[in-house]
């Protein structure tokens, strides 16, 4: 596939760099020949500089034979106009990174006139990360699949956790919730487990289950974390917004924090129910007055990575259970997770997720299974993948205890109509099923590449 991507921010690169990884065949576009250098300089792609809203700069990126081209400037103008262009030149599919709510409230009209194959807002996707956290506040990480009727969470097993000594199998005997444990991180160490896995403490364990089955999980725990009612937020930037607006409609309590004087007008005429505090979420005297220390959460959303970590350090030293903290530099969120800080999002990994489901999808679409979405876990070592099978193949109506999977590769669920299948060796695959895969290797792109 030869793929376009528009603009060399922290999104554009990081895309290239997977992309690149796996094989594709990618062409960068920006104006910033400084930053178009060090591109090519770490990557194996090709860069061309100019304007990617410019037809005559996107033909020189050979946008006419492009399979997909990616606009992810941080101007959403720019991103459709780019996409409309490319479309007109004869680029097969074209997404574009859309963040205003304005904008992204009328898609639905935009996308069919500006030919869009998918429109990804960054910020939203990050405030349902968040939402789906102060919900369940006991998970430090949670992804959803099969349209949010699975859930893989990530679940550190802390000092007097029950569970430190006991084998997944004794687990599995002990509790008889369906639940698998798909994934182990333990200091640097990971791996896929067999039933023989002894947990310790300090492993991070990724479940897979249904909504339903992880509630019952941490209840038989008695660890269970009160439900969420007050939430302080750091910043009012665009995530703050979708995230408030959501936490408002299950009524919570929000209190925005938010430096700059215009914005709070702004907040406090879309944001009716939250309170809007008009000052520096760095100043610990500030959040002491504005009550951190009787808030259920504390949610650190503003634009410097350096002033997030701050503020959810002081937070955790105030007692507050659940912090989550947005850190978008990759090696800032390793270091955060040595200070205890175990809830940490990022809208460049998220928006990177979003795009590669679809790249691999489209690479796919001949195969007896597509990709409908996929994460990367555990500083992107673990891939989980969700698959819909679409026609019969060696593999469908085959007991799993029958089918020989490679090494690293895990088959942790099923879902078939309404049912959600923790799969055992005498279940099987069938047409129509969604099958979520998670596996140490990289480009996994169809059921088949995971089976000997």
């Amino acid at each position: 596939m030869k793929i376009v991507i528009i603009g060399d921010g922290k999104v554009g690169y990081k895309l290239a760099k997977q992309l690149s990884v796996e094989n594709y065949d990618v062409v960068m576009i920006d104006n910033n020949e400084k930053k178009m250098r060090f591109a090519v300089d770490r990557l194996d792609i090709a860069c061309v500089i100019g304007d990617g809203a410019s037809a005559d700069v996107q033909k020189q990126a050979d946008v006419p034979h492009a399979d997909l081209v990616i606009a992810c400037t941080s101007a959403d103008e720019c991103n459709m106009l780019s996409c409309l262009i490319a479309r007109r030149l004869g680029a097969r599919h074209t997404i574009a990174r859309v963040r205003n709510p304005v904008y992204y409230h009328q898609i639905g009209l935009l996308k069919e006139d500006l030919h869009l194959s998918m429109a990804v807002n960054p910020e939203l996707i990050v405030a349902d990360e968040i939402s789906r956290l102060l919900l369940f506040p006991d998970a430090s990480k949670i992804e959803t699949f099969v349209k949010g009727r699975v859930e893989l969470i990530e679940f550190p097993i802390i000092k007097d956790s029950q569970l430190i000594g006991m084998s997944l199998a004794d687990m599995y005997n002990k509790f008889q919730i369906k639940i698998l444990v798909c994934a182990v991180e333990h200091c640097d160490e990971v791996l896929i487990p067999d039933g023989d896995y002894v947990i310790r403490e300090g492993d991070r364990l990724h479940i897979a289950a249904s909504h339903r089955e992880v509630e019952l999980f941490f209840k038989v725990l008695g660890k269970h974390k009160d439900k969420i009612r007050k939430v302080i937020i750091c910043g009012g930037g665009r995530v703050a917004y979708y995230l408030s607006v959501q936490l408002c409609s299950l009524g919570m309590q929000v209190k925005i924090i938010e430096r700059n004087e215009a914005r709070c007008e702004e907040l406090c005429e879309l944001l009716p129910k939250a309170t809007i505090i008009n000052g520096d979420a760095t100043d610990h005297d500030l959040l002491i007055e504005e009550g951190v220390d009787e808030a259920d959460a504390f949610v650190a959303l503003t634009g410097m990575d350096e002033e997030n970590i701050i503020t959810a350090l002081f937070a955790k030293s105030q007692g507050i259970d659940k912090i989550i903290t947005k850190v978008n530099e990759d090696r800032r969120a390793r270091m955060v997770e040595d200070f205890g800080i175990d809830s940490i999002v990022s809208a460049k990994t998220a928006t990177a997720d979003a795009i590669l489901s679809y790249v691999r999808a489209r690479k796919n679409s001949q195969a007896s299974a597509n990709i409908e979405t996929m994460y990367q876990l555990v500083d992107e070592q673990v891939e989980a993948l969700e698959f819909i099978i679409k026609s019969e193949t060696r593999y469908t109506g085959i007991p799993l205890k029958n089918l020989s999977l490679k090494s690293n590769n895990l088959i942790a669920c099923i879902a078939r109509k309404h049912r959600i299948i923790i799969p055992g060796g005498d279940d099987y695959m069938q047409v129509g099923d969604s099958v979520i895969v998670v596996t140490m290797e990289k480009g996994i792109e169809d059921l088949e590449d995971i089976l000997v």
